[in-house]
């Protein structure tokens, strides 16, 4: 759903010299300063009635008039009843952990049971916030930590830091294979050139930055830990499969699934029986919107990892 946004404000004086772009970001804080670049860019913007550049200099004094739409929540969404694990709420933000198969949003086949439908139940104001307060999504079958915007200003404020590449977002993994050191993965990520439904490393695909260190080894696993710079659709998991230590479970990337030699039937059975990623959205930090103060979260894995894990480790004591 979109509504119709009309703005008008003169460009104060202190902000002579600032480019556009910079300068309507200081004027118009609710909103963040890629999207006004992207009104200046679509013709939305006039300054003194003529339409100039995102980079352009500005004087002071400016009279600039934004007449542009703004998306919300989609009018199809709708509230439901379902039970969400709260973390942490205030005003302006909520945290949250995101349990194993939880949709984040409605789409095509998931209209209904989706992360969306929930807070509009919680928080109906976020019906007024696009997408609902969500900046950040994980995919259905990873578990953690999820910052929703109740404002917003608070949402500019985390969009903001996201594109900064400010906040810290650490996840914990079971990969697929024994590495013999942590490292980091810097490689494009973009659409599959056959299987749209898919990411791939690609040329032509967005920078992707993927730090990760080794917890402990196992005979034929490895639990990692693993930090985004940057959050592209997919990154652990494209990444690590690139690097040919995929997830655990991974129903996408994952490949053929790796037995220890001579595991249990246990340890053999409880392996084939995880049918998501192995993956968890453990630490998650930024600067709150309002307060400017540092704030963080940490959640444990779920029982689930936890249980392989315990898996993994009695085999390794088992065949050492």
């Amino acid at each position: 759903m979109s509504e119709t946004l009309q703005l008008e404000d003169f460009i104060p004086d202190e902000s002579a010299g600032m480019r556009l772009d910079q300068a309507l970001a200081q004027l118009f804080p609710d909103y963040s300063r890629g999207q006004l670049t992207k009104w200046i860019k679509a013709g939305y913007v006039t300054v003194d009635k003529q339409q100039i550049r995102p980079r352009d200099t500005v004087l002071g004094g400016e009279h600039i008039i934004i007449n542009a739409t703004i998306d919300r929540v989609d009018d199809t969404w709708i509230a439901e009843d379902i039970n969400l694990d709260i973390i942490h709420e205030d005003d302006d933000i909520l945290i949250l952990n995101k349990e194993a198969g939880m949709v984040v949003h409605p789409g095509a086949g998931n209209q209904n049971g989706t992360l969306v439908n929930a807070l509009l139940n919680h928080a109906p104001q976020l019906e007024g916030i696009p997408r609902a307060g969500i900046v950040h999504r994980i995919d259905k079958g990873t578990t953690g930590l999820l910052m929703v915007a109740k404002t917003l200003q608070a949402h500019n404020s985390l969009v903001t830091q996201l594109q900064e590449r400010s906040v810290l977002r650490e996840y914990q993994a079971i990969a697929m294979g024994v590495m013999t050191a942590g490292g980091t993965v810097d490689e494009p990520i973009g659409r599959h050139p056959i299987d749209r439904k898919r990411m791939a490393v690609t040329p032509s695909g967005k920078p992707a930055i993927t730090h990760y260190r080794v917890e402990q080894r196992f005979r034929a696993h490895t639990h990692i830990r693993c930090k985004l710079e940057t959050g592209r659709t997919h990154q652990i998991r494209v990444h690590m499969a690139k690097i040919r230590y995929p997830l655990l479970g991974d129903p996408v990337y994952g490949g053929r699934l790796r037995l220890p030699k001579g595991a249990t039937e246990e340890c053999n059975s409880a392996l084939q029986s995880f049918r998501r990623q192995a993956l968890h959205a453990g630490l998650l930090g930024f600067i709150h919107p309002a307060s400017g103060q540092e704030v963080s979260w940490r959640v444990d894995m779920p029982k689930d990892m936890l249980n392989i894990l315990e898996i993994l480790e009695k085999d390794k004591k088992l065949n050492s």
